[in-house]
């Protein structure tokens, strides 16, 4: 805590309470695996300190006598920012010395040669370095700032690319879509198709869904980009001949806040409507329910045509077609705060090949953390296997964002800020 010019007490923001050189770098960054890694580094353990020491300090200016109001209050803020990091870095200095204590004790039982009682001490303490890990995670997700839009709901949308293959394309996105959907169930979110053309083969050319639920946008964001699939077709000459054939789906992920405040003029808006042409029961192909809104300054087009009503439709569209357009405000905040903060995630930009989906070897590559996951149709399924590749998405994210932040300290104290 620091004391203004005129008397009032202020927190000192987080760059302002650790004064250390740094020494990250990209070898560094390659070296953080988990988050236990960047923990035990020395520039994060003087970070931590230095916070919790603050915090004891603003622990002990709130029982003086002689605050004001203003300065109580203030007090309050900034103890109530920090109680939760310190708690959780004096919970990890205890786990850590518990660690400690077990490696003593595997140590003093294998020169004793008891194996019976080295196994369960070998259990308990890497049940202990899994449950740091997650502490470890939890302390970095209090330091890591907010993104602004990751509790909000999305418009997702998924498109099949163009290959030689055929409909291997349109086969991969419409279980890519099934994907996104039983993933949305089984986080108990809310999925609601707006869209969905489906190809003549069974396959999907494009379909886009409302999803709602908690943090739906934190865990879908960095599904956007171009997605691979190798395959040897299920019919054709390729199958006979077991050619291996590769095709891409593109995902779209738009941050839908509840309330998108973007004014369209109706005479910027050309509207269409034509029959459906999905599943959606006895009125597809009987009448105009389905609706076009194509934006003309932009020329942005969406459609919907899951509903009976055309009005519904048309309401659905606009709700869309708003999303879109505050994507593009959203997209200029985003890479405006990551040319300060560049995750190795990538730039997020559509057209990046983000993964690949192996089905002859078994094998879901995510190329972004040159991370492998085995067993395809249990992350296709949409469950937890799925969920882990999006966590372990999450975490590295999370690293590099507390690499990156406290690289802007060392920069700020290498210009003398």
């Amino acid at each position: 805590v620091g004391l203004h010019d005129h008397g009032f007490w202020r927190p000192k923001s987080l760059l302002d309470t650790a004064r250390f050189t740094l020494s990250f770098n990209s070898r560094h960054r390659k070296n953080h695996q988990d988050s236990q890694a960047l923990w035990k580094h020395e520039a994060v353990q003087k970070y931590l300190m230095a916070l919790s020491k603050e915090y004891q300090q603003v622990r002990h200016l709130l029982n003086a006598d002689s605050l004001n109001d203003f300065e109580q209050r203030t007090l309050r803020r900034r103890c109530a920012d920090l109680s939760p990091i310190a708690a959780a870095f004096q919970e990890i200095k205890e786990a850590e010395r518990e660690v400690q204590e077990l490696e003593a004790m595997c140590t003093e039982l294998d020169s004793r040669d008891e194996k019976q009682l080295l196994e369960l001490a070998l259990e308990e303490k890497e049940t202990l370095h899994q449950k740091m890990n997650m502490m470890c995670r939890k302390l970095f997700q209090l330091l890591v700032p907010k993104e602004k839009y990751d509790r909000s709901p999305v418009i997702l949308e998924v498109t099949a690319g163009r290959t030689t293959g055929g409909d291997i394309c349109q086969q991969f996105t419409k279980e890519m879509f099934e994907m996104y959907q039983n993933y949305a169930d089984y986080k108990g979110w809310t999925f609601d198709i707006v869209n969905y053309t489906p190809a003549e083969i069974g396959g999907l050319h494009h379909a886009a869904a409302h999803i709602s639920g908690e943090n739906v946008y934190k865990h879908l964001k960095y599904e956007g980009g171009t997605h691979r699939v190798q395959r040897i077709p299920e019919t054709g000459m390729s199958s006979r001949m077991q050619r291996i054939h590769t095709g891409t789906m593109s995902v779209i992920v738009l941050p839908q806040p509840e309330e998108v405040d973007v004014k369209v003029d109706s005479k910027d808006l050309r509207i269409d409507t034509f029959r459906a042409k999905g599943a959606g029961g006895q009125h597809v192909n009987k009448t105009d329910s389905a609706v076009r809104i194509v934006h003309l300054p932009t020329g942005l087009a969406v459609e919907c045509q899951q509903e009976r009503s055309q009005q519904t439709n048309k309401e659905i569209a606009l709700r869309t077609l708003r999303a879109k357009l505050y994507q593009q405000i959203i997209e200029k905040q985003l890479s405006q705060e990551q040319s300060a903060r560049k995750l190795q995630l990538g730039t997020r930009a559509q057209s990046e090949r983000i993964r690949t989906y192996n089905f002859t070897q078994d094998r879901v590559t995510d190329h972004r953390i040159s991370y492998d996951a085995r067993n395809i149709k249990e992350i296709i399924s949409g469950k937890e296997a799925l969920d882990k590749l999006i966590n372990r998405l999450l975490e590295f994210a999370e690293i590099e964002a507390v690499t990156q932040y406290l690289e802007n300290l060392q920069a700020l104290e290498g210009g003398g800020c």
